[in-house]
């Protein structure tokens, strides 16, 4: 098992993905993540199912939280989308 850096995790993903041993991140010391590489090509239904229950309650929270709608999510990531149309025609 390897232990990294956020930063050097994220300067060094490309590579670290390769990796065949497990990697915890760690931020300022503390335990930020955990990467489990992963052989198969596509994970098991059950592991995507619980994953998908995990990042839906997570990001409903968050919104409510934060006391935002869905409506002014979509607006936000609309208007990114078009900013960023308009900086690649400038180029």
């Amino acid at each position: 098992m390897r232990i990294s850096t956020v930063r050097d995790f994220r300067d060094k993903a490309t590579g670290m993905f390769r990796s065949k041993d497990p990697i915890l991140v760690t931020r300022r010391g503390r335990l930020a993540g955990v990467f489990f590489p992963w052989q198969k090509t596509s994970l098991p239904i059950e592991l995507k199912q619980d994953l998908f229950a995990m990042l839906t309650s997570e990001i409903a929270r968050q919104i409510k939280s934060r006391g935002t709608s869905e409506k002014q999510i979509l607006a936000d990531f609309e208007r990114w989308r078009k900013g960023r149309r308009e900086t690649r025609r400038r180029r």
